[in-house]
């Protein structure tokens, strides 16, 4: 079944208790961390993210856009983090960091930015718990749909065939109604929405709109048939 992940990069921060809740029956809550230098925008932190998840049973899905996540990323683990996305393109120990995040309990999953392509990491795919393809670049909220993404994703998701992987494949960036679909039919099974859960007038059906949406598509895609 494919699984929602709403992002709070979209919710009030002023509110954050209440947009989680706002969105349960999510699969995970998406707390997207940056720290303007890595992508040029500030947003939450350890302290944050702490005390989100006192406040919600929702699983936090963190997806640090941080430089040295090598050092930062255990943190986010004993704050309450359930899976830790870091960036290939800013560890410096991507292995070790992925067994570091499991070792702590949480799943460890790894992130490609737009222009970073998946086959030079096709050996780092046994390591991880979960894929991250962005479909537009890190930094902001709001943004267009990357269609060219969407060969990549593929590409993923044979690579995850070919080695007989229990690996999940997440989408980032301009999920919607209108093009998650074409995520799952390429091969996608986790998805983060932001304004399309949170500008919703009822984000927890727009939750489960969007799993209905991705659900019927992978049904019937080349890579379900496969298995």
């Amino acid at each position: 079944m494919p699984q929602i992940s709403p992002s709070i990069l979209s919710a009030d921060f002023a509110r954050l208790a209440d947009e989680a809740e706002a969105v349960r029956g999510s699969d995970w809550l998406h707390v997207d961390v940056m720290d303007n230098h890595f992508v040029p925008n500030l947003t939450l932190g350890v302290p944050v993210v702490e005390s989100l998840a006192r406040a919600t049973d929702i699983p936090l899905d963190c997806h640090l856009m941080i430089e040295d996540p090598d050092r930062w990323a255990p943190q986010y683990v004993e704050a309450g983090a359930g899976s830790i996305t870091f960036h290939v393109e800013a560890a410096a120990a991507p292995v070790r960091l992925a067994r570091e995040i499991r070792a702590k309990g949480a799943r460890a999953s790894m992130a490609l930015k737009p222009g970073t392509p998946i086959e030079p990491y096709e050996d780092l795919l046994p390591e991880l718990d979960m894929l991250l393809i962005m479909t537009v670049e890190p930094g902001f909220g709001g943004q267009a749909f990357l269609d060219i993404m969407l060969p990549k994703i593929r590409r993923t998701r044979e690579l995850i065939a070919k080695h007989d992987l229990e690996l999940w494949l997440q989408v980032d960036g301009g999920v919607s109604a209108a093009t998650i679909e074409r995520c799952a039919e390429a091969g996608a099974d986790v998805f983060v929405a932001g304004s399309a859960v949170y500008g919703a007038e009822d984000p927890a059906r727009a939750v489960h709109n969007l799993r209905e949406l991705a659900a019927k598509a992978s049904a019937d895609a080349w890579w379900a048939c496969e298995h």
